[in-house]
């Protein structure tokens, strides 16, 4: 039961993600410039965020370990979260939103399966079978799908 709903708030999340490339890319109409929309964006996300941490650890008494982490764990999940959205804020208006969440999941897809095959920052290695291969053809030729007609 808990894989299910594991499972559905993953789905809940890309469902996020699809609402909020629209969204970013009407702010930067906006605005006039679209690297200002997804700052905005990070910035709101930060503020939101900040707030949960700071309940959180309030309320259940945790404490960050700052020194844990290695420094560039900082700042590399941010910076490649900065192109993401800057990307969808360029490319929701061009290409639509259903071919952007096509490719991305596309994208997705085809990272998740070389960070499972070679255990990036310890993900459990998983090795890339036919079937996925063959998963991730046809997400690719069904973004492609999208995207043409």
């Amino acid at each position: 039961m808990a894989g299910v709903l594991w499972s559905l708030l993953g789905v809940l999340a890309g469902a996020f993600i699809a609402i909020q490339a629209p969204i970013n890319a009407q702010l930067a109409r906006g605005l006039g410039v679209p690297v200002a929309a997804a700052a905005i964006s990070f910035l709101s996300g930060a503020i939101v965020l900040g707030a949960i941490t700071f309940l959180t650890t309030r309320t259940q008494g945790l404490v960050i370990d700052w020194k844990a982490p290695a420094p560039w764990l900082f700042m590399a999940g941010g910076a490649l979260g900065a192109v993401y959205v800057t990307s969808s804020v360029l490319l929701t208006p061009r290409i639509g939103a259903a071919a952007l969440m096509a490719f991305l999941v596309a994208g997705q897809l085809l990272a998740g399966m070389l960070i499972d095959k070679a255990g990036y920052l310890g993900v459990a290695v998983r090795e890339i079978s036919m079937g996925r291969i063959a998963g991730a053809m046809l997400l690719l030729v069904g973004a492609l799908m999208i995207r043409i007609y």
